[in-house]
């Protein structure tokens, strides 16, 4: 399944994503689609960026535990 979404972009940055479209020769929805997919990617390798996450995580999990009770 696929989940559609809107991304605004200064006209600035939009031309700039056109032109790399262009250049790659790839659509504008696969330039942007890649480039999600490689910083997801480079989050997940960055050891700070999981330490974050898995704090999240935690506190998340004490707030549910709360509501639950």
């Amino acid at each position: 399944m696929a989940k559609n979404f809107t991304v605004r972009l200064p006209d600035e940055e939009a031309a700039d994503v056109e032109a790399l479209a262009r250049a790659e020769g790839l659509s504008l929805n696969e330039t942007v689609r890649k480039a999600l997919v490689e910083a997801v990617q480079k989050r997940r390798a960055d050891p700070e960026f999981k330490a974050r996450v898995r704090r999240i995580i935690k506190e998340d999990r004490e707030l549910l535990e709360r509501l639950a009770r």
